[in-house]
């Protein structure tokens, strides 16, 4: 997850949750390819060890390819979690 300054999260996860401009979208692993357009608001990470990871985003893009997620918005902060080393 970055934003347009900086990396706020890496890691492996069981799962992602955020809104695309077509509506709330879950990513698990196995998820097909996909790239959509990010709305404004939280993208959830659920790290496979960890606590869960929130932040709010103001919009950007989500892709998905080969078990890989990216999320890149213009504008991001984390509001809970660990943030990237």
């Amino acid at each position: 997850m970055v934003s347009v300054d900086r990396k706020l999260w890496t890691g492996e996860a069981s799962a992602l949750y955020a809104r695309t401009a077509e509506g709330d979208i879950g990513i698990l692993p196995g998820h097909s390819p996909l790239l959509a357009i990010l709305a404004e608001g939280e993208v959830r990470v659920k790290p496979l060890s960890g606590s869960p990871v929130v932040a709010t985003v103001g919009g950007g893009f989500i892709s998905v390819e080969h078990d890989r997620v990216t999320v890149v918005s213009d504008s991001a902060a984390l509001v809970s979690g660990s943030s990237a080393s």
